[in-house]
């Protein structure tokens, strides 16, 4: 039986300290990638980003190619520190840059809403009433604001013509009624599904609606 001095010892050990980066191969397929928010399959490269909160240490998981699109500085120093075991294989570093380089064109490129497009599946889905958007159905592309814990982001989501009035409408929506036509005419590359959104809308002409 162990002795009482010994037991004291084990309890008050300190706990290994954690290094800044992780990366390995994900041990199973529980966790979530902090960035695309998606399951990380077990075996997948995966980089940990060391968090200090108020309730204990530990990583903030994310896939190895989606930190890199996303946080190449964070990659950067997980490779500068050789943050990974020996005989992992890991792509070079030059390979996740490009990664990068190309999210950051596709960033740039992106369109702003508002804008319409006629939907190429209908596999897509109103985010106003949840129904399905048919295959070269119209769909407008409205910002909307969206609560990630403490942050909030705007992203793009497609509802049908006839829902952008109320969706417009909504707390959460982050497009503007004023100089809505112009901004859908600038920026959807077909002008004349800017002009037959527009007639079908309607609506906006006279907004907000006058009281007879």
């Amino acid at each position: 039986m162990a002795d009482e001095d010994s037991l004291v010892s084990r309890k008050v050990a300190p706990e290994p300290e954690l290094a800044p980066y992780q990366i390995e191969a994900a041990r199973s397929s529980r966790s979530k990638c902090r960035t695309c928010r998606r399951k990380i399959e077990k075996g997948k490269l995966r980089l940990g980003i060391l968090l200090e909160g108020p309730f204990g240490t530990g990583y903030l998981w994310h896939h190895l190619a989606c930190a890199a699109r996303q946080r190449l500085e964070d990659v950067e120093a997980a490779y500068a520190q050789k943050a990974f075991g020996e005989g992992l294989k890991v792509p070079p570093l030059s390979e996740l840059q490009t990664l990068e380089e190309k999210a950051a064109r596709a960033r740039a490129e992106r369109k702003e809403p508002p804008f319409v497009e006629r939907a190429p599946t209908g596999r897509s889905k109103c985010k106003h009433c949840g129904e399905p958007i048919g295959k070269d159905d119209l769909r407008v592309a409205l910002a909307r604001e969206v609560a990630f814990g403490s942050q909030v982001r705007t992203s793009a989501v497609n509802v049908h013509v006839g829902c952008v009035v109320d969706e417009i409408d909504t707390e959460d929506c982050a497009t503007d009624i004023d100089g809505f036509g112009a901004a859908l005419r600038q920026n959807s590359d077909d002008a004349s599904l800017a002009e037959e959104a527009l007639a079908a809308i309607g609506v906006l002409d006279d907004w907000p609606p006058s009281d007879k």
